[in-house]
């Protein structure tokens, strides 16, 4: 039997980068089963630790990456960055930024954005994990700050914007739509609550940041609309397991 390699999607932006690897995996390609299969990449949804850390194996391999290379955010929906220098999990963050190549930074998703940056001439990367919390708290400013501390210049950044849920399908309370300018808040016809179209948030945020609109790309995906693709949290609750968003430097 063939066994199942992961096929992350890659951000069109980033194809002309030299040195920089950048995706968003789906829920394909791994060994995990039930609610969780088959690529989760989460040791907190209840899966089986060993088949974890065999689809986080699949992955990073398949993007020529080790376990050994990879930082972790440990999300916690705030707007904490840290800069990466060795690899392992950075607690109580939601942005990673590095220069220091070969390594990978993964951002956890299942409806929120993952937001990956590359400043290609500078060799500085980042990523950030965009909710509506961390959006609201400007978590996308924040990290796009911390690059230029080691020397990014947001005019040179490219940012893609992972899959994550739709407009047409996050429904909020009035309480957290009003975080948020009017602009980017929907009201669709026979729908009682309003929505919030995060992707225009993100690229509305990126663009405030310094960013050219022409170097930010975001995926028309959505998770929750695409379960039979991306894991989804507000629509498998918590048997949802998770994907990663990620982007990172070779040696």
């Amino acid at each position: 039997m063939n066994r199942p390699v992961p096929s992350p999607l890659r951000p069109a932006l980033f194809d002309d980068l030299p040195g920089i690897v950048a995706g968003f995996s789906t829920r394909h390609g791994g060994v995990s089963r039930g609610p969780h299969a088959s690529l989760n990449l989460s040791l907190s949804m209840g899966d089986d630790e060993a088949q974890v850390w065999e689809n986080r194996r699949r992955l990073f391999e398949a993007v020529g990456f080790s376990l050994d290379q990879v930082a972790y955010a440990g999300q916690v929906h705030g707007a904490e960055v840290a800069e990466v220098v060795e690899a392992g999990l950075y607690r109580r963050c939601d942005g990673l930024v590095t220069r220091q190549p070969g390594r990978l930074l993964c951002i956890s998703a299942a409806d929120c954005a993952a937001v990956l940056l590359a400043d290609a001439g500078a060799r500085i990367v980042g990523a950030c994990h965009a909710g509506w919390r961390g959006a609201a708290a400007h978590i996308v400013a924040r990290t796009v700050a911390a690059m230029q501390r080691l020397g990014a210049e947001p005019s040179r950044l490219h940012a893609y914007v992972s899959p994550c849920i739709s407009a047409e399908n996050f429904e909020v309370g009035p309480e957290v739509a009003a975080q948020f300018d009017a602009v980017f808040v929907r009201h669709w016809p026979g729908k009682a609550r309003p929505h919030v179209d995060l992707k225009a948030v993100v690229a509305a945020q990126l663009a405030e940041a310094g960013l050219a609109p022409e170097r930010i790309e975001i995926s028309p995906h959505c998770t929750m609309a695409e379960t039979d693709t991306f894991f989804s949290h507000r629509a498998e609750k918590i048997r949802s397991g998770r994907m990663f968003g990620f982007v990172g430097m070779s040696v």
